[in-house]
């Protein structure tokens, strides 16, 4: 214990840097947890959880037996199974050209034209695209040029699906490319060196060098991932969202908002939040053991 204490008081300024992390999660994670047990309270606002009815597991029942629900579900993981197949690998795409542009100034011109739609927010986009995927927006009178009947993409399922992974790619391409570009900058350059040597053109040298010493940094994105599949951002499905397509754009966060906020129905949200909790947890932990198993490579 005293070579503990030693040890911190050695390194106490590093530990002090901990503190407004461990102050963050505590306050905004892990304080709010005790609302849980509104799932199995019949939730009154006015008595608060320590005075409303307990009515065991009769929310979860209702929950299950929800059409919606499932609907939301159904929505959800299709929107980020889709988004796992195209969007994910994207940025790895983009790293590996990035990786391969000679010219430095050229390089850094891309990355800042790539990394810039992150900082755009999800409802100033969401609002462009409304504008510019209207009847009379700017893309229906562009094509109307070419004899193109108008069309409101944003009022047809499938039309809808492809506006939201594009614009999916578009805003987070770049910013999701950084860590990838990291990752290829600390592969040994010689390794590259010999492969030339060899004579390995430029795809072989991506096969063989470039996926193989980024496939830890893959398989720990790509497990993070499938541990967020039944998670969705609100703000996204819910500005582009409508009743027109709300057979796709229905997804868990929306159906929260709408029975929490709207109908004040917060036992049954509480309920299907700590349903989403659980099963992105057994999601993580089963793709963390199946990498492990199948690559060698896990988080923990």
């Amino acid at each position: 214990m005293r070579s503990f204490m030693k040890y911190v008081n050695r390194k106490k300024y590093l530990y002090l840097l901990l503190v407004p992390v461990l102050a963050y999660y505590a306050v905004f994670h892990y304080a709010p947890m005790y609302g849980i047990v509104m799932a199995f309270q019949n939730y009154n606002m006015f008595q608060g959880v320590f005075g409303s009815e307990w009515v065991g597991l009769s929310v979860i029942e209702e929950v299950i037996h929800s059409n919606g629900f499932w609907l939301s579900v159904r929505n959800t993981l299709f929107l980020n199974l889709t988004s796992l197949i195209i969007v994910f690998p994207a940025p790895i795409i983009l790293a590996i050209l990035l990786n391969e542009v000679i010219r430095e100034r050229w390089k850094r011109v891309i990355q800042s034209a790539v990394y810039l739609p992150h900082f755009i927010s999800w409802i100033v986009l969401s609002g462009i695209l409304i504008l510019m995927l209207s009847e009379k927006g700017m893309i229906n009178q562009f094509l109307g040029i070419f004899g193109i009947p108008a069309t409101s993409y944003l009022s047809h399922s499938s039309s809808w699906i492809v506006v939201y992974v594009l614009s999916d790619i578009w805003k987070e391409i770049g910013w999701s490319s950084i860590i990838y570009l990291a990752a290829i900058a600390s592969l040994d350059p010689s390794i590259y060196e010999a492969a030339k040597v060899d004579g390995a053109s430029k795809w072989k040298q991506v096969w063989h060098i470039t996926l193989p010493g980024i496939k830890p940094t893959i398989i720990l994105l790509l497990i993070l991932n499938i541990g967020q599949m039944v998670s969705i951002g609100f703000e996204k499905p819910f500005m582009l969202g409508n009743a027109m397509v709300s057979n796709v754009a229905d997804v868990i966060s929306t159906h929260v908002y709408t029975n929490g906020v709207t109908n004040t129905r917060y036992s049954y949200s509480t309920a299907v939040g700590m349903f989403q909790s659980v099963i992105n947890l057994i999601l993580i932990v089963s793709a963390n053991q199946l990498s492990k198993k199948l690559t060698k490579e896990s988080i923990w």
